[in-house]
């Protein structure tokens, strides 16, 4: 007999009272459960931009991992105008509907799922971006790239700077970054892919291509065009960025370099023989190998 039985039992004798299982609540066809998640297609620039989105021209780094976004990002933090925080992965912040009627309710007031979403993302930077008490958002997330199609029609006056490094060294330093977890050949297979969706996103969007040689090879030179593309006075404290807060993985390079407060040589470059042949397309298109028919 198990213990509810036994007490069940007991409020009988005693009382006369015996328990029961309560019932689910009866659910009327205007409380169901709303459906799934709007596809994709839902996904639209803001009605009303003056309106519904707080930031302006927010800029997004573009780039693959391990490719010099937590360097660029800190050296861009360092700007009195430009706030530039750890990685912030808005775009997995979802909204949902309880029940039909919620939807039913926004949808009525012009709001779709994508809608709500893309207000959420907004106000999340937004006060971000207040607290920082600078007048421009830098976000860098690598996974954005993912993403670049919906950011853009978030945020129609986005900017954009494509961050750009040796398919083989982000491939290298991937690997290096968690040796236990992928083999050198699985590295350099995941990091394609986010090297693929930047690529992507450089030929959908107009912004400005870095190269992460040249910002640890001449920081000023290439901080300066970064400030000259912003429309910001460039600062030289950007090329000593001091400590940071936030060096932890999953929200950026956590490495000795970055900790170091200031620009640091970077690798040397892997000769032809040492790049995947997986990677050689992209190397290709990136420029660091001749094209075919230049060969």
């Amino acid at each position: 007999m198990t213990w509810q039985r036994r007490i069940n039992g007991a409020l009988v004798k005693f009382t006369g009272v015996q328990l029961t299982r309560a019932r689910p609540a009866a659910t009327s066809s205007s409380e169901e459960q709303a459906p799934a998640p709007a596809p994709e297609e839902l996904v639209r620039p803001p009605a009303d931009p003056g309106v519904d989105r707080l930031l302006v021209a927010p800029v997004f780094v573009m780039s693959p991992v391990r490719s010099g976004s937590t360097l660029l990002r800190s050296m861009l933090n360092a700007h009195p105008e430009l706030h530039a925080p750890h990685e912030l992965h808005v775009r997995r912040l979802t909204v949902g509907f309880g029940t039909a009627l919620s939807r039913k309710a926004m949808e009525a007031l012009g709001h779709n799922q994508a809608d709500l979403e893309h207000m959420l993302w907004d106000r999340v930077l937004h006060r971000e971006l207040v607290r920082s008490g600078k007048r421009t958002i830098v976000d860098k997330t690598p996974a954005n790239a993912f993403a670049h199609t919906r950011i853009a029609a978030c945020w129609p006056d986005a900017r954009y700077i494509f961050l750009l490094r040796h398919p083989a060294s982000i491939a290298a330093s991937w690997y290096e970054a968690d040796p236990v977890k992928r083999t050198r050949e699985e590295a350099a297979s995941d990091a394609l892919r986010y090297m693929k969706a930047v690529q992507r996103a450089r030929k959908a969007l107009t912004g400005l291509t870095v190269r992460y040689e040249d910002l640890t090879a001449e920081p000023e030179k290439t901080t300066r065009a970064i400030c000259d593309f912003l429309g910001i006075p460039w600062e030289p404290g950007m090329l000593a960025y001091g400590e940071q807060k936030v060096v932890q993985k999953g929200l950026g390079d956590w490495s000795d370099k970055i900790r170091s407060g200031r620009v640091q040589p970077g690798r040397d470059l892997p000769g032809p023989d040492e790049i995947p042949d997986l990677l050689k397309p992209i190397c290709r298109s990136w420029g660091y190998l001749p094209k075919e028919n230049e060969r």
